[in-house]
């Protein structure tokens, strides 16, 4: 079923945190982040994808270094020394990475950031999401890597 959508037609949600390489040192948490939208400014109305803590601390960086002095929202913190259980934990994180995000998109000028589409709409990573930095006016679907599938999530500039 679809969330109930805001009122400027856009829904973000994250959800269903995941233990990657559970019981290894390089465990990892991600996230999927459901986006249902009617706007114009994203390529597919609905999308989903899943980023790890560390992608959405990437994300908060780029937004600020092109959002002049628009204030970007904060991050939940990363807690070394977290006191309760791990998945009392995960579950906090997951309301501040949807607050974030829910803020984000409600801001027009962190709103027109393509780097912003790519995270929440392709299945690019982070160094491929860059990447695309360095192809400054060529549309993206040239040189993304599912411009033969269809619809392709990617941004169309």
């Amino acid at each position: 079923s679809i969330p109930q959508q805001e009122p400027d037609g856009l829904c973000v949600r994250v959800q269903d945190p995941r233990v990657q390489n559970e019981g290894s040192w390089n465990s990892y948490v991600d996230y999927k982040i459901f986006l249902h939208t009617n706007s114009k400014a994203f390529t597919a109305k609905t999308s989903c994808v899943r980023r790890r803590y560390r992608e959405f601390v990437w994300l908060r960086r780029q937004l600020q270094k092109n959002a002049g002095l628009v204030p970007v929202p904060e991050l939940p913190g990363k807690s070394t020394f977290f006191v309760g259980s791990t998945d009392e934990f995960i579950e906090k994180r997951r309301q501040g990475l949807q607050q974030f995000l829910e803020k984000v998109v409600q801001n027009v000028v962190l709103l027109s950031d393509s780097r912003l589409h790519l995270f929440l709409q392709s299945q690019l990573s982070v160094p491929e999401i860059e990447a695309s930095d360095l192809v400054p006016a060529a549309p993206w679907a040239r040189w993304c890597p599912a411009a033969h599938t269809s619809p392709c999530l990617c941004l169309q500039l």
